[in-house]
């Protein structure tokens, strides 16, 4: 499976370049930011906001690199305010974004939550991605793996899957492909690539 899954067709998709590493990538692998009426730096993770739009690479040595060479103003080429917790503010619109998502495909009957209905979908091959909490047991994620030519989510917590799928908690879920499947791929690489800071390892959790 190719690096978080990311669709080869969307190489063509629009491309921005990362204030802190200088590297021109497709928009979907960055986090747009711009600068709100009063100077002050706010995230833009659906990319809808008005203003002169600044990226930075979903990568948290990225975010903080930005954050200690004052980069954001260069990028919004004023003086600017950047909030104590901006890179956190990042990691809850992502979360946010990718629980409305996976919440969406299970409403239309593409995601199941679950570990009996999960390995029945990975064994009848309807299942095109695998999501794990991070915080499950390793011995019980173990236990089922990601399909082949698949993707693999494994930055949410059994906490934030449970919101999605309607549910307390929840350790193991999958989707099928189509609908919205791709959108969440993208931005739980996004939201894996802000929080893989502790440890050096998104499953550090786990």
């Amino acid at each position: 499976m190719g690096r978080g899954g990311a669709p080869k067709d969307r190489a063509d998709g629009p491309e921005r370049k990362c204030i802190a590493t200088g590297e021109v990538q497709p928009k979907f692998g960055l986090i747009r930011f711009v600068a709100g009426p009063e100077g002050q730096i706010v995230p833009d993770v659906l990319g809808k906001l008005p203003g002169r739009g600044i990226y930075v690479a979903a990568d948290c040595v990225a975010l903080e690199t930005a954050l200690k060479k004052r980069l954001f103003a260069r990028g919004a080429k004023q003086p600017v305010t950047v909030p104590d917790d901006l890179v956190a503010e990042v990691e809850r619109q992502l979360v946010r974004r990718v629980v409305e998502l996976i919440s969406l495909q299970r409403k239309s009957g593409k995601a199941v939550a679950g570990y009996e209905k999960v390995k029945n979908w990975l064994q009848i091959e309807e299942a095109e991605v695998l999501i794990q909490a991070l915080d499950g047991s390793g011995r019980g994620k173990s236990k089922l793996s990601t399909p082949h030519y698949g993707s693999y989510i494994g930055c949410l917590t059994a906490d934030e899957l449970g919101l999605a799928f309607g549910r307390q908690t929840v350790i193991h879920g999958a989707l099928a492909s189509g609908g919205l499947t791709q959108r969440v791929v993208e931005e739980a690489n996004r939201l894996k690539g802000v929080r893989v800071k502790e440890g050096g390892s998104g499953h550090s959790k786990g």
